[in-house]
């Protein structure tokens, strides 16, 4: 009979938000490069494109939870679901790759100081004549990684195994383990966010003063991120289980988030180690 499925792939409808959602992107970048020239009208291109997006998660995402609950993540569809977030946390490995490939070269390379017309310059920052083949910097302090970080540490590593708790009470059928491991899952991430903000703001460096300030700052300020993101997915998570989404059998969006935390705290162990302990190692502490 014509039109009937005979195969168990899901064959998407027709929808409108891949394309609101790449018109949003090309919005906000280009919101984004106004305000790095800072162009006149950046705030109302950069609200525009952010709430796009915003709204495209959200209908998107959505509409992959009702075709979840309407049976169209068969076994197939599911295992190419998991191929595609391995591939995606395959390509955020690779995304913080960069930003440990450029901490390193910085501190096993350091720059001489440059001449420049008269001036001398330094890739360290003002005092360059004082922080000639030195990592860090000559007379920079940095952050104890014995306090605040290893604190941060032990409670992402904590949270990896409320959340395995959480994945565990699901396959097992105990909804009220489930949302008790979610919840604090999701208050350990909120708690470590908040000490970063809290580390950020007692920081003894700014983003600009030298490369050691810069290469720390985007490598924990992305991780950061990250965890804020995966803490919006756990969020999301707990809200489907309240709403009785999830089963023993059938349960991709949770085993995606639980993957996804597990990266983000793998890339904090190396963080911790390479940037806080080894980075900082013999300078004076804050």
């Amino acid at each position: 009979m014509a039109g009937t499925k005979n195969h168990d792939y899901h064959i998407l409808e027709p929808d409108i938000w891949p394309l609101i959602g790449a018109l949003s992107g090309l919005v906000f970048t280009t919101g984004m490069v106004f305000f790095m020239h800072e162009m006149s009208g950046w705030q109302i291109i950069l609200g525009l494109g952010i709430a796009g997006l915003i709204a495209t998660f959200f209908s998107w995402f959505s509409n992959i939870v009702k075709e979840a609950q309407q049976g169209d993540h068969t076994p197939v569809v599911q295992l190419h679901l998991r191929y595609g977030m391995i591939l995606f946390i395959a390509s955020e490995v690779m995304f913080f790759v960069g930003w440990f490939w450029s901490f390193f070269d910085f501190s096993l390379f350091p720059q001489p100081i440059e001449v420049v017309e008269g001036v001398t310059t330094s890739l360290f920052g003002q005092d360059g004549a004082a922080a000639i083949s030195q990592w860090p910097p000559k007379g920079l302090e940095v952050l104890n990684a014995f306090e605040l970080p290893l604190l941060n540490t032990l409670i992402l590593l904590c949270s990896g195994t409320t959340v395995t708790w959480a994945h565990h009470s699901l396959i097992h059928g105990d909804r009220e383990g489930l949302k008790k491991g979610l919840w604090a899952t999701i208050l350990l991430g909120a708690l470590f966010t908040s000490i970063q903000a809290y580390e950020y703001a007692v920081a003894p460096f700014a983003f600009g003063e030298n490369t050691y300030g810069s290469a720390f700052y985007m490598a924990t300020g992305f991780h950061g991120f990250h965890v804020l993101v995966g803490t919006i997915f756990l969020i999301v998570c707990l809200i489907r289980t309240y709403k009785g989404h999830f089963t023993p059998r059938q349960h991709f969006g949770f085993e995606a988030a639980a993957w996804y935390w597990h990266f983000v705290d793998v890339v904090w162990l190396f963080l911790f180690v390479a940037v806080y302990v080894w980075g900082g190692w013999g300078a004076p502490v804050h």
